[in-house]
């Protein structure tokens, strides 16, 4: 997919900001944008090389598109009044489902809105939907929000203020406001330890961690970068869902879908040149999913007073398909250690929560 006409990257702050700014041409990759200063809406066609063998467009090209999506209107809305040039960074993907399966040739519609700023941070909801373009026929496919900071130009370290954003109701900025208070919550709770790493192991058996373990190794390049040098954040999230797809194959021997990704936290930037390491491990399994740890791991080998840092977090859950493409049962995970026994329960605590939480909004629904 072509890149968008502006700059974004992914880093890891607690926070992350609107768009007041009318489009200007050349800002956006092929499609069409909304007449609202504050939303914009990009289309692209999916090809084959976006999908697996099934057909199914893989989870990380939509997260990709939806980043993109987000980079763009947020950095609109940080440079919409005088001051320092700033451009927006990724810093975190609150939870994202995967409603329905995408197709080859179906046209993916990415539409983005900001609805909250803090200080230093932009909320933007993003909603994709599919079209069949022979029938005319629309879907939701994923709703998803994402939190992005604004960087100086001048000096990447340097977070600047986000212009306020303009509510038409008193009760959109209090919502807001505690979207915010939790999800910084939650990002200081999560912080990843860079020991924590996905270990190898010789002759492992069918159905256990290491079995399924994958790790995938890149040199990040120009084109994987923003003009000053850092990773774009749907590049990230793309060899992440690559990792954790391997993992979930390995595992189930099937065709396999991205069902729904856990909040995805950046805490820190990727420099290019650097070498990451994206780690992938099977932490729990129910009788229809399987939730699979990613781990992002940056070694800066070009400064040789940086040592190997973590760069990003997310559980990701897939389910395994037929060929007719109904759900099939998963075969389950066999833990051997105390630490995997650890984290099956830990998986385990979160799959149950996420149901009552769906089932909870399937009883309020009318």
């Amino acid at each position: 997919m072509a890149p968008p006409g502006l700059i974004h990257s992914s880093l890891g702050h607690s926070e992350a900001g609107e768009s007041s700014r009318r489009p200007r041409s050349g800002d956006t990759m092929s499609g069409e944008e909304t007449a609202s200063p504050s939303a914009i809406q990009i289309s692209r066609i999916m090809r084959p090389d976006d999908a697996n063998i099934a057909g199914n467009v893989h989870g990380g090209t939509i997260l990709k598109m939806i980043e993109e999506a987000g980079a763009i209107i947020s950095t609109r809305h940080c440079n919409s009044q005088k001051g320092e040039t700033c451009v927006a960074a990724l810093a975190r993907v609150e939870r994202t489902d995967f409603l329905s399966p995408m197709c080859i040739g179906e046209v993916a519609h990415v539409s983005a809105e900001i609805t909250y700023t803090s200080k230093h941070s932009v909320e933007v909801q993003v909603t994709v939907m599919s079209e069949n373009i022979l029938t005319g026929a629309r879907r939701v496919t994923n709703k998803a929000a994402l939190w992005y900071v604004p960087l100086s130009l001048k000096n990447v370290d340097k977070v600047l203020e986000v212009p306020p954003l303009v509510y038409t109701q008193k009760e959109q900025e209090e919502e807001g406001r505690k979207r915010y208070e939790a999800q910084k919550l939650e990002r200081m709770e999560t912080k990843w330890k860079n020991g924590d790493l996905a270990q190898p192991s010789s002759n492992p058996e069918p159905y256990t961690v290491s079995y399924s373990q994958s790790t995938l190794i890149h040199l990040v390049g120009p084109s994987d970068c923003t003009l000053h040098g850092f990773v774009h954040g749907g590049v990230t999230m793309k060899l992440m869902d690559e990792v954790a797809g391997i993992v979930a194959a390995r595992h189930c021997k099937t065709n396999i879908v991205t069902a729904s990704v856990d909040a995805i936290n950046f805490h820190d930037k990727i420099r290019k040149g650097c070498v990451i390491t994206i780690s992938g491990r099977m932490t729990f399994t129910s009788n229809k999913s399987m939730e699979i740890e990613v781990l992002v791991d940056a070694d800066p080998v070009a400064l040789h007073s940086q040592e190997r840092y973590r760069a990003a977090s997310a559980f990701f859950t897939y389910v395994s398909l037929s060929k007719e493409g109904k759900t099939l049962p998963v075969p389950q995970l066999l833990v051997e250690t105390e630490e995997e026994k650890r984290r099956f329960e830990e998986g385990k605590s979160r799959y149950l929560q996420m149901k009552a939480k769906r089932q909870a909004q399937m009883d309020t629904t009318p």
